[in-house]
């Protein structure tokens, strides 16, 4: 994968440090805004990332990669997306994936068309913690609750609540707390136990804008509540309960750095496969084999995946009268 990074905020820089680890991963572009040419030169720099540009179409003619990874804010996915797949690029997409279910529509569309790999990057799908989950989760005998919890106080909070219009908080960017931080339980309960048939969130609303909220899932013999805050700190947990027992994970739904198990037999078990220095790396190690390998059966697997969360997540917006983009 020779790989054009647009972008260079706060992910970018999150995983930039950990690229070299993946191997087959060339880091050949970066792409950043003119008013931000210095601080993306310096980032370059320290990464030894050869190219930078502050123009996409002239990356996407010129750049030697075959892959462009869309880092930038969440308003903006699918217009890069969709670039570069009308360039000939295979795209790997931060979460959320896009803000329309018609921009997916034609974003897939496209990458079908011109058999491209198009994945969202959503770290814990690709987590060996994660799949333990998912194959061990008829051992919990018949669902009954779901509780996915994460609360983290925004470092972009208190600027927020003095007036500022921020893009991590801003509808019209993408912004508010279930599109942000709440995703990540959505794709981890969705990715374990399906679509549910019915989406309720109830949010705080402050200026416009989702900064924490509830989400409960209805499915017919089960009950998931995803909560999310950008507003106030607090414990990040899952816990899954079944008529035979409990799956427990202390921590964020973008980490699952342990897991354990508890039966009403009395067996428990602790499982942490993933020992990777860094959650991003997993999702990347599987992005070079998909292009490598040209699996298009796992790209729309993973598709399909992302448009059933996406889905969820609309018709939770839609159900607390909430409108992006």
């Amino acid at each position: 994968m020779r790989l054009a990074v647009v972008g260079a905020g706060k992910i970018a820089a999150e995983f930039l440090p950990h690229a070299h680890q993946i191997p087959g991963l060339v880091i050949e572009a970066i792409v950043g805004t003119r008013r931000s040419r210095a601080a993306v030169e310096e980032t370059a720099a320290a990464h030894g990332i050869p190219h930078v540009y502050t123009d996409l179409d002239a990356c996407l003619a010129e750049a030697d990669v075959d892959t462009v990874w869309v880092a930038v804010p969440n308003v903006l996915h699918a217009d890069v997306a969709r670039r570069a797949l009308r360039a000939g690029k295979h795209v790997v997409c931060e979460k959320p994936f896009v803000l329309r279910a018609e921009d997916l529509a034609e974003l897939r569309a496209l990458a079908e068309e011109r058999e491209l790999i198009l994945v969202e990057a959503i770290s814990t799908q690709y987590l060996a913690n994660v799949e333990w989950m998912r194959q061990n989760l008829s051992r919990l005998g018949d669902l009954r609750l779901v509780q996915c919890e994460y609360s983290q106080y925004s470092s972009r909070y208190d600027a927020f609540r003095e007036g500022a219009v921020l893009p991590a908080f801003d509808p019209a960017a993408g912004g508010g707390a279930l599109m942000d931080i709440g995703i990540y339980a959505l794709h981890l309960v969705v990715g374990l136990v399906g679509t549910p048939d019915t989406v309720l969130y109830t949010p705080r609303i402050e200026r416009g804008s989702d900064t924490s909220g509830v989400t409960v899932l209805g499915y017919p013999d089960l009950t998931a509540v995803c909560i999310g805050a950008k507003d106030s700190p607090g414990p990040s947990r899952t816990k899954i309960q079944g008529t035979e027992g409990v799956m427990l994970v202390d921590g964020p739904p973008n980490e699952i750095s342990a897991v354990e198990l508890r039966l009403r037999d009395g067996t428990t078990e602790r499982v942490a496969m993933d020992d990777d220095p860094h959650r991003m790396i997993a999702e990347f190690r599987a992005f070079v084999r998909m292009i490598a390998e040209h699996d298009l059966a796992e790209r729309d697997r993973r598709l399909d995946h992302s448009a059933a969360v996406l889905d969820v997540a609309l018709r939770a917006l839609d159900s607390a009268g909430i409108r992006l983009g």
